[in-house]
């Protein structure tokens, strides 16, 4: 019973560690394809310009 209980628990945490990194990928892609990585771009380089006074 321990054994199958302990393998149990080790496949829950492997489907859960792949469903978080497809999710993860899966809002990445919808990200760029929004265009999200040009707005995230555009405040960094606005901040930096900000932080050495230039901006």
């Amino acid at each position: 019973m321990f054994l199958s209980s302990n393998i149990f628990k080790k496949h829950t945490k492997t489907f859960l560690f792949f469903t978080i990194l497809l999710l993860a990928i899966v809002f990445i892609i919808i990200g760029l394809a929004k265009g999200g990585f040009h707005d995230t771009m555009g405040k960094a380089i606005r901040i930096c310009l900000e932080c050495i006074g230039i901006g």
